[in-house]
């Protein structure tokens, strides 16, 4: 007999249920002395069970942990039931010969002929523990190794990333290359073309003029008699409308060329306005076709203006000249002058002509376009684009009206004096 008051039956009973389990089993009284225990139990402690059989259950526990068991084993036996021990705590046992070890307790309380005891189910969990601390470190190599892997994969994206801005910026510089090369191309075309246009222009604005001026004088010879001074008259104003003609379009490519290149300069001076409009007047009405009347103000103010007066002159006369040309015999032309605005000076330029058609006014103003409407006249298409560029390098505005078949209107404003 291993223990007192009289459980013999009960401790046999108890053997043959502990030895049957793997884990090691200690039943304890409420005095914490150890009454029983299976082999499992006194093999993992190091004990006989002879040896551990009346024994307190401190025997079992590291000296360093006895005051907190005694509480924690106190406070279980006030209210005991059946529950794991120490939950969220790490509990160490400690062998005969002082080796301590990793524990789990399970613990259930039990009444046996009206005593209280509790019997805990220990599992020696070292190797859990150091397989715990295995798979901890493995999984800390594994956060590291993930963790570099993540910086390397970071940087790598970072040089895609720049490799990408890079190679972005070259695709971009390649384009703007590709975009500045066809538009140099598309230039080129259109230079070529333009060229060409212009040597037919040339060739054709030449060659007729040439030919009635050529036909006119060979017929001014013929008529040499005083009685035919009206038929000489005839060919000489042909021959001096042809030449003023020749004169107008010479004066035009030169105005195109120096304001291609930026080679043109405005000699800026004070002139007087009734002096511009007469110069004007008196060009224009050499050039008039038969029946066409030029009305303008006979007592516009005298305005002094400081402008290229040249420059000026030139714009008039060009717009006059393609009045006269665009409309037929017996029209009317207007050329009117308002002075009232105290900075700018304002001009219409009237005709009863062909019109500028619908679809094609908003090319009116592009160098070497002309109307279809206008094709069978005599022109080069540079007239309005020299008049618009002068305009607008004299802080000056052009714009029309124009209806096909019934006419145009030209506005024009210009700075009295330029600042």
């Amino acid at each position: 007999m291993r223990n007192k008051k009289g459980f013999e039956n009960d401790i046999e009973i108890f053997k043959l249920l502990f030895e049957g389990i793997s884990e090691g089993v200690i039943v304890v009284d409420k005095s914490k002395s150890i009454i029983e225990l299976n082999t499992s139990a006194c093999e993992m402690f190091g004990y006989t069970c002879d040896e551990l059989v009346g024994q307190h259950l401190d025997v079992l526990i590291p000296s360093k942990f006895h005051q907190k068991h005694k509480t924690y084993t106190d406070q279980y036996l006030s209210t005991p039931k059946r529950r794991q021990m120490g939950i969220g705590k790490e509990l160490y046992g400690v062998t005969k010969d002082g080796h301590e070890f990793p524990v789990e307790v399970g613990l259930n309380p039990f009444k046996l002929k009206n005593e209280d005891f509790v019997m805990s189910m220990v599992t020696d969990i070292t190797i859990r523990k150091e397989n715990e601390v295995v798979i901890e470190r493995l999984n800390l190599e594994l956060e590291r190794k993930i963790q570099r892997r993540t910086e390397e994969l970071e940087q790598t994206i970072r040089k895609l990333t720049s490799l990408n801005k890079a190679l972005e910026i070259e695709i971009n510089k390649r384009k703007i290359a590709e975009a500045k090369t066809k538009d140099a191309l598309q230039k080129e075309r259109e230079l070529s073309e333009l060229k060409t246009k212009f040597l037919s222009l040339v060739s054709h604005e030449f060659k007729t003029p040439l030919s009635g001026i050529l036909t006119s004088t060979s017929l001014i010879g013929k008529y040499q008699k005083t009685d035919q001074q009206d038929k000489r008259d005839k060919h000489l104003k042909t021959i001096k409308n042809k030449v003023h003609y020749l004169t107008g379009i010479l004066n035009d490519f030169l105005s195109v060329e120096r304001l291609e290149t930026g080679k043109v300069t405005y000699n800026y001076e004070d002139f007087s306005l009734v002096n511009l409009v007469n110069e004007v007047i008196y060009g224009a009405n050499i050039t008039l076709k038969e029946g066409q009347n030029l009305h303008y103000p006979k007592d516009v103010e005298d305005v002094t203006l400081k402008q290229d007066k040249n420059v000026i002159e030139l714009i008039f006369s060009n717009l006059l000249s393609n009045a006269i040309k665009y409309s037929p015999e017996h029209t009317d032309i207007y050329f009117k002058v308002d002075t009232t605005d105290e900075k700018i000076l304002k001009f219409e330029i009237q005709d009863q002509g062909i019109g500028i058609p619908a679809e094609d006014q908003k090319h009116i103003f592009q160098r070497y376009f002309r109307a279809e409407n206008a094709l069978l006249n005599q022109g080069t298409g540079i007239g309005l684009n020299i008049v618009k560029d002068h305009l607008e390098n004299l802080n000056g505005k052009i714009k029309f009206e124009s209806k096909e078949n019934i006419g145009t209107i030209f506005f024009i404003e210009i700075p009295k004096r330029h600042e």
